[in-house]
């Protein structure tokens, strides 16, 4: 049976809610984070926020929660020239995908995660993937993680599961699995603590969480919580 895992956890609403979803399942739970040159490098401070927020809303989790570790990808950002890591227009490209694609990012990230997990002796590697509402990267493919999951466990000589809780459930349901988890408590801590904008803005607090409101992450944040909201107040 497999009890402890490490959550890839940017300080995003995907990532914190895999992170309540990891500790309502495992027994013992342990983070990632990467800085790799992102422009919404704002999303690292939110990280320590959150879990504090955990530890102190949910002490049952709290008790789960070990350590904390962010590597330094800097090499990727510098490899890299796309709108989440230089300062241009977010937009499409002729390969079909938008210019916030980094490539080989999440490749790297379950590579180095599960190198910390070999030597931590964790056994699950969960990750906030999603191919229901997401931009068409292909690295957030439900096929790329199970081929990572092949080559991670035949590279390292022993089997390490990936999880991503998120993959066939879209932004509403996404909201609705943080609400079933922690209740109002996780949603408030969603809205006012993760942070999702590919742009770094915290300007304004709406409704759904700080963010541009323009950019294709906050307009899948929003549409996902309105029609949340909406679900919730039909229910009333």
């Amino acid at each position: 049976m497999k009890t402890h895992a490490l959550v890839l956890f940017s300080g995003g609403q995907d990532s914190t809610t895999c992170l309540a979803w990891a500790l309502d399942r495992y027994e013992h739970v342990e983070t990632i984070g990467f800085d790799y040159g992102q422009r919404h490098a704002v999303e690292l401070e939110c990280r320590q926020k959150i879990l504090t927020g955990l530890r102190d809303e949910f002490p049952e989790w709290g008790a789960k929660l070990g350590s904390d570790h962010l590597l330094d990808l800097s090499i990727l950002g510098q490899i890299s020239d796309t709108a989440l890591t230089v300062g241009k227009a977010i937009e499409m490209q002729e390969s079909g995908l938008p210019n916030t694609f980094v490539p080989g990012r999440n490749l790297l990230f379950f590579t180095l995660a599960a190198a910390v997990a070999y030597r931590r002796g964790l056994q699950v590697l969960i990750g906030g993937m999603c191919e229901t509402d997401y931009s068409g990267y292909p690295d957030c493919r439900d096929n790329t993680l199970k081929a990572l999951q092949v080559a991670i466990a035949l590279g390292m000589g022993q089997p390490l599961v990936i999880e991503a809780p998120l993959m066939w459930i879209d932004k509403a349901q996404t909201w609705q699995m943080a609400s079933r988890l922690g209740g109002e408590k996780l949603v408030s801590l969603i809205q006012a603590d993760t942070h999702t904008c590919y742009l770094g803005d915290r300007r304004t607090l709406h409704t759904w969480g700080y963010g541009c409101g323009n950019c294709p992450a906050c307009d899948l944040r929003r549409a996902g919580y309105e029609s949340f909201a909406s679900e919730l107040h039909d229910a009333v």
